[in-house]
C-alpha cells in the first residue's frame, strides 16, 4: 500500500477513534451509572462497563490479555488490509473502521480497565447487549469487507462466464 493510500484510511481508522472516545467522554461525564436515558421506544442511552468483549466474553483473560488480544487482531486486520488491491476501497475503509473501533476500545481498557458501553436495544420484554460506537465502527467495518468480498466474487463470476 503506498504511502498516499496509506494515509486516507489511517484518517478513517484516527477519525472513527477519535469520534467514539469523545463521545465515551461525554457519556462518563454527563449520563448517570446504569440509569436508562429512553430516546425512542426501543433505544435508551445506558452508561455501563463492560470487563470483557463483546457479550462480556473472555473477561476471565484480564485486563492484559484483552488488551494483547486486541492488538494482535488488529494486526491480523492490518495484515489483511496489506494484501487487498488498490481496486478494493470499501474493504480497506472497512479494515480502516475495524482498526478505529478497535483502537478505540483498547484506549477505554488501559485507561479505565474496561470498555463503556452506552447504546440499548430493548423492548418492554427483550434487550439486546449494550455497546458503543467503537462496536458499531468494527461492525460496520466487518460488513463492509465482506461487501467486497461479494463484490470481487461476483465480478470475477461474471468475468468467467463472459463470452470470450
Amino acid at each position: 500500500m503506498k504511502a498516499r493510500g496509506l494515509l486516507g484510511y489511517a484518517s478513517i481508522a484516527v477519525v472513527a477513534m477519535v469520534i467514539d472516545q469523545w463521545i465515551k467522554y461525554l457519556v462518563e461525564t454527563r449520563l448517570t451509572y446504569q440509569e436508562p436515558v429512553d430516546l425512542l421506544p426501543f433505544l435508551a442511552l445506558f452508561r455501563t462497563y463492560n470487563t470483557g468483549v463483546a457479550f462480556s466474553m473472555f473477561s476471565f483473560v484480564g485486563d492484559t490479555g484483552l488488551v494483547i488480544l486486541a492488538l494482535v487482531v488488529i494486526a491480523f486486520v492490518l495484515y489483511l488490509a496489506s494484501r487487498t488491491s488498490a481496486s478494493q476501497w470499501i474493504a480497506r475503509a472497512g479494515f480502516a473502521l475495524i482498526v478505529g473501533g478497535a483502537a478505540g476500545n483498547i484506549i477505554d481498557r488501559i485507561a479505565y480497565g474496561h470498555v463503556v458501553d452506552y447504546i440499548l436495544f430493548h423492548t418492554p420484554s427483550w434487550s439486546f447487549a449494550v455497546f458503543n460506537l467503537a462496536d458499531t465502527w468494527i461492525t460496520i467495518g466487518a460488513v463492509l469487507v465482506v461487501l467486497e468480498e461479494i463484490l470481487v466474487w461476483w465480478r470475477d463470476r461474471d468475468q468467467a462466464s463472459a463470452p470470450d
